[in-house]
């Protein structure tokens, strides 16, 4: 029987701990495997957003045609996104997870290759002057804007653009087999950071994690059951314990599967079954969030991203966390379709700020249970956006 990538990795972090245990600082010599690892995720992150992003946008079809629910559906999600990003940042703040994290870090080491730029560079640098400098350069929040702007003006030119959308389309296809192919190798690259750090820093490591993913599952907390029922209450005008009941079969296949996309099928019938949402709204709003709202994804990397800058002793500043709340926001619009999501959107928004990649091999051990919880926020998320944007089209519920 073939194991789940998961699998596969949470066997390779065990694996991982024992070998570090058991080598001590010669656990060093296995580490190229995991170095070469991150170079792997690190080639095909600009044109991973480059294909994902344009894809997205061209799949939803003209943009001045999606008309109200659309803009409601959008300006919704967009808007719990960034309160999720908030909480995540607010906590991280307060908890400081990463502070006094020993994390062996050698005189003069290199980190992410440069200083963390300033907030105004980063805002100017959103626009490339050349695209294709930008691209060398990993200027990732350029790269996005770029992407954005062109999956927007391939959709307004109607069938003119049918070719493009095609390659796009194609192009999508072919960086997702390809990050498939180096998310199977992630086992060996998880492995072999494990048994660095490890061997480096001996078990003292694991005791900050704690703290971490008590940081990630108390944002998550706040955003499911304050942030959310507040809006549903607000907008939906729906009672948050009716429809925690109406759709609880969805939130814990999501938690359950860690996956959005596999619990669609079950949020639609929830909602329209238990609920009264039209097939019209449902059928737009959800397959859209499935796609673009990342609630909890995108407070876990706000989160993650903090925790690595505290433990590297990388002070950022509130502009350069805005930055890390905007990279976040636009980074889970194409977790969904990412194997992995969680691995690789996290190397967007720690390029954004130039944060090293290497803190990566921190988290991953704790990565798939904050992983289940997340989805489960990100589809608790979906169905109460649902539930806002058909009483706002002024249907009525049960």
């Amino acid at each position: 029987m073939k194991l789940k990538v998961h699998t596969q990795i949470l066997i390779a972090i065990i694996l991982g701990v024992v070998v570090g245990i058991l080598l001590g600082e010669k656990a060093a010599h296995i580490k190229i495997v995991g170095d070469m690892f991150i170079r792997l995720l690190k080639a095909i992150i600009i044109p991973l957003i480059l294909a994902s992003m344009v894809a997205g946008i061209v799949s939803l079809g003209d943009v001045r045609k999606l008309g109200r629910i659309g803009l409601r559906t959008f300006i919704y999600y967009m808007a719990t996104t960034t309160l999720a990003v908030s909480v995540g940042l607010i906590l991280v703040n307060l908890m400081k997870p990463g502070i006094g994290v020993d994390i062996g870090i050698e005189a003069g080491a290199d980190l992410s290759s440069g200083e963390v730029p300033s907030v105004i560079s980063i805002i100017r640098d959103i626009i490339p002057a050349n695209l294709f400098d930008a691209m060398a350069k990993d200027q990732v929040l350029s790269v996005i804007f770029f992407s954005l702007l062109l999956g927007v003006a391939i959709s307004s030119i109607g069938e003119k653009g049918r070719s493009l959308i095609t390659f796009f389309e194609a192009f999508n296809a072919v960086m997702m087999k390809i990050t498939d192919w180096i998310m199977r190798l992630a086992p060996f690259g998880v492995f072999a950071l494990m048994a660095h750090t490890i061997g480096s820093m001996g078990l003292s490591v694991i005791k900050p994690l704690i703290v971490y993913m008590a940081t990630v599952v108390l944002g998550l907390t706040i955003h499911a059951c304050v942030t959310l029922p507040i809006l549903l209450k607000t907008l939906g005008k729906y009672s948050p314990l009716k429809f925690i009941r109406d759709v609880f079969s969805a939130v814990a296949t999501a938690f359950s599967t860690a996956s959005s996309a596999a619990t669609l099928p079950i949020t639609m019938d929830c909602l329209q079954e238990n609920t009264g949402v039209s097939n019209k709204v449902t059928s737009f709003v959800l397959p859209l969030g499935a796609t673009v709202n990342m609630d909890g994804t995108a407070l876990y990397e706000a989160v993650a991203a903090m925790f690595i800058a505290q433990a590297y002793g990388i002070d950022l500043s509130i502009g350069q966390q805005m930055v890390i709340m905007l990279t976040a926001t636009l980074a889970s619009i194409g977790a969904a379709a990412i194997p992995g999501a969680g691995l690789v959107t996290i190397v967007i928004v720690l390029r954004a700020v130039n944060l090293p990649l290497e803190g990566i091999g921190m988290i991953l051990a704790v990565d798939r249970i904050l992983d289940m919880l997340r989805t489960a926020v990100n589809v608790w998320g979906d169905a109460c956006g649902a539930v806002a944007v058909a009483r706002l089209e002024g249907e009525k519920l049960n």
